[in-house]
């Protein structure tokens, strides 16, 4: 049985903590397939058990004799994943490498530009977050070029490669061709259930954001759209401040938590269409699971959602310049196609069960 050693800046926890719940979801499927999988979280004071995965502190590893074969590193970065492999590196045959976006990415130039009422959207802020981001990028080229011949490197779309070879300046070529593009998969509720079309409706249009104040999830555009079409009622789920400064519109339901799964599908099921826009994403993970359900998908026209979204039937692309956008004709046009049969695109056996076969067959 395989043996991996997983790095994560954050976890879920058993307090409610959903932090890269997408490391979490591929853990549980590697387990279940004959892979052994410690996690060592970097933010964890004390070890505890997520799931039947252990997950340990880093004052736990240094204690720890145990031989992995491989060491798997997800959205790896400097303060934590680069220290860890310079000072431990050399314990591992193997590295596996996950890219998810911010981490080879510069921020100020990537992403959009913050909301003004959040903490830190100043000129100092980004002239630090340029600084930094040049930094990283200098030593992660220089570490990646180091050790091509005992990594490998999975980007969770092709255009992240695309940006990593932009911004990083390293090619295939470069990585001795140890690169995959394996998409994230989503969570086996979304594969293992369906939409329930025929429910009766409460909202015309759900948004499920984990953190609403992050101006790439486009919670502003959402609330115009509401605003313009007052005729529709949305549910909006997500923790953060948008709706602390400014008012709810009418036809707004805002849920101010974070939901367990079935809460969740509970609040999907009553609503006839999502709505999930974004200025930028690597994959669009709950774009992807919700369509997956089986519920009519809105989200952005960017190139990202272009590669992951196009050849999904109930997903439609809208610009995020909505003044342009007749919400009401989308909507309707989506509704007559259901039920929609469901996507396998990022089901067990074209994601995960990929990166499990690469975990096996390195040596």
């Amino acid at each position: 049985m395989k043996k991996i050693l997983v790095l994560v800046a954050n976890y879920p926890n058993n307090d409610g903590g959903v932090s890269l719940m997408y490391v979490h979801v591929r853990n549980k499927y590697y387990m279940q397939h004959g892979i052994e999988v410690v996690v060592l979280n970097f933010s964890a004071k004390s070890d505890y058990v997520m799931d039947g995965i252990k997950v340990i502190s880093l004052k736990s590893y240094k204690n720890d004799n145990t031989k992995y074969d491989v060491l798997v590193l997800h959205a790896a970065n400097i303060r934590n994943h680069y220290k860890f492999l310079k000072k431990y590196g050399q314990k591992f045959s193997r590295l596996l490498f996950f890219f998810h976006g911010h981490e080879v990415l510069k921020i100020n130039e990537v992403y959009p530009k913050p909301y003004d009422y959040v903490r830190g959207n100043g000129v100092i802020r980004r002239v630090l977050q340029n600084g930094y981001d040049n930094l990283k990028l200098r030593i992660w080229r220089k570490y990646f070029r180091e050790i091509a011949d005992q990594a490998d490197f999975v980007f969770v779309s092709s255009w992240l490669f695309r940006e990593f070879q932009h911004y990083v300046r390293l090619t295939e070529a470069d990585l001795k061709g140890h690169v995959h593009i394996i998409h994230n998969s989503v969570g086996s509720v979304f594969e293992e259930n369906t939409y329930k079309y025929k429910e009766e409706k409460k909202y015309d249009f759900i948004t499920i954001r984990s953190y609403m104040d992050d101006a790439k999830y486009c919670i502003d555009l959402v609330d115009q759209f509401a605003k313009n079409y007052p005729q529709y009622r949305f549910v909006i789920i997500g923790k953060g401040n948008y709706y602390k400064v400014h008012e709810v519109p009418e036809n707004v339901t805002w849920i101010d938590r974070f939901l367990s799964h079935q809460e969740l599908m509970d609040y999907i099921d009553q609503s006839r269409c999502g709505i999930l826009l974004t200025r930028e994403d690597t994959q669009g993970v709950m774009t992807c699971e919700l369509s997956v359900y089986g519920i009519p998908m809105i989200t952005s026209d960017i190139d990202v959602c272009r590669e992951i979204c196009s050849d999904i039937k109930n997903i439609r692309m809208v610009s995020n310049q909505i003044e342009t956008v007749n919400l009401k004709e989308v909507f309707e046009e989506l509704l007559l196609g259901i039920p929609y049969a469901k996507s396998s695109k990022f089901s067990y056996k074209n994601t995960v069960q990929l990166e499990e076969e690469l975990i096996k067959k390195l040596k």
